[in-house]
């Protein structure tokens, strides 16, 4: 006899009543449906670990920032196109003290959140060269970018970094790269889903070749300084975070509000572009859209101010205050973060005593660190099933195979666990191992 918390027929009667093709494939949309529904119809609690939603409060003092703001009067003006003042001198500052690069302040464009700087940034990068109109995934990554290119048409290729870390990373990207046809290379660090980092000497490879094939990396940094294996998050003294920004001028960084902050319900980023970057002319930008060819100017103008006409204005104003607060040390927003840490070193152990194994576990020269995401794997099992096994017994995850991942296993956030809910997750997983004998 099993042990499910909720029986096959039932979830396959929710699959059914939510249209959902196929379980096993279903997107983070779908599988949080799914999760809600069961919950729902019987009371009992899931252990949520689908959507990477922040699990802690919004920054106070931007909250205060952006309700001063509208008490100015800012709701009742459409804000500048390039984002407002305030906030891009704040960004560029916050780049400086925390990584240690040199970003002027017109290159620090507010884009609502990374979803829209990355679409924005897939336009400008497959549109400036002829012939240069592919994008580079290296994977896993968020599903959702490969989404994006669907709706602009943009092809992409693709591989699964297990097998490529350190050195072996050079001769897979020039496999890619020397075709000629590469526009831009894509990437999270830390990675969302596995929580693999790259390494200086892996994005020191990265950014050479970047230069030498004149492709564009768009490094995410929406886990900004968020390894907490290194003591990272100091405002103008190192160790600064690893980033490829230090070998190549060709390059966008992506840095969200949302986790370390928590203010992803205001959906608000920065996309930071280079001075050399920012200032290049590319005909065929100016022949498409006409105006300038300037990449900057036309990836603010003619492209993300399509997409979402600006920012909401009193939201880059909480932005600015929190990045400012940082800089001068009234916000630790690494400390604030670490309880993410905390909760995934407990809950791996709960499933590694249990047979399952973390799947992606290793950077180059040290194990994966804990945090906001884990990577789980159990014996054989696909991802697709486990995924669907998972659900029985009432935890919800993400199958690795949507996220341009070979290996087997499910992507685990650590954002909604609670207290209450580890003494749970502990009889489920145990009733799991159980049922499902190795």
């Amino acid at each position: 006899m099993k042990h499910q918390v909720f029986s096959e027929e039932l979830v396959t009667s929710v699959v059914n009543e939510l249209q959902i093709a196929n379980l096993e494939q279903a997107t983070i949309g779908e599988v949080l449906l799914v999760a809600s529904r069961l919950e729902e119809k019987t009371g009992i609690p899931f252990i949520r670990m689908d959507q990477g939603s922040p699990g802690l409060p919004a920054n106070q003092i931007g909250i205060e920032a952006e309700k001063a703001a509208l008490d100015r009067g800012v709701g009742s003006q459409y804000p500048a196109a390039a984002g407002v003042a305030e906030l891009k001198a704040a960004a560029s500052r916050f780049v400086k003290a925390f990584i240690n690069i040199d970003i002027p302040a017109e290159g620090c464009i507010p884009t609502t959140g990374s979803v829209a700087a990355s679409y924005g940034s897939f336009i400008a990068c497959t549109q400036r060269i002829p012939g240069k109109n592919k994008v580079l995934f290296i994977d896993p990554g968020f599903p959702i970018q490969k989404s994006q290119l669907r709706i602009i048409g943009a092809q992409w290729e693709w591989f699964d970094i297990y097998h490529y870390r350190g050195e072996a990373l050079r001769e897979k990207l020039e496999s890619y790269l020397s075709k000629g046809d590469i526009a831009a290379i894509v990437y999270s660090n830390p990675n969302n889903p596995a929580w693999i980092c790259l390494e200086d000497s892996e994005l020191k490879i990265i950014g050479e070749l970047a230069t030498r094939y004149d492709a564009i990396v768009m490094e995410d940094m929406a886990y900004f300084c968020m390894d907490f294996r290194s003591d990272l998050g100091k405002p103008w003294q190192p160790p600064y975070p690893p980033t490829v920004a230090r070998y190549t001028d060709n390059y966008v960084l992506m840095l969200s509000s949302s986790k370390i902050f928590s203010y992803a319900g205001q959906r608000m980023a920065v996309l930071c572009v280079p001075e050399k970057l920012f200032h290049t002319h590319y005909p065929a930008l100016a022949e498409r859209y006409g105006d300038s060819g300037i990449f900057g100017q036309t990836l603010i103008a003619s492209i993300l101010y399509m997409i979402t006409s600006g920012c909401t204005a009193s939201t880059q104003y909480a932005y600015a205050a929190m990045l400012d607060a940082s800089v001068e040390g009234r916000i630790d927003f690494v400390e604030d973060t670490r309880e993410y840490g905390r909760r995934a070193e407990r809950m791996k152990k709960i499933f590694t005593d249990n047979g399952f194994h973390i799947v992606y576990d290793h950077d180059v020269t040290q194990p994966v660190g804990d945090g906001f995401f884990f990577t789980l794997g159990y014996g054989n099992m696909p991802s697709g099933q486990l995924l669907k096994e998972l659900l029985y017994y009432g935890v919800s995850s993400i199958s690795l195979s949507t996220t341009g991942c070979e290996q087997n296993g499910v992507r685990a956030c650590t954002s909604r666990m609670r207290e209450e809910l580890y003494p749970v997750l502990e009889e489920r997983m145990k009733a799991f191992h159980t049922d499902h004998p190795l």
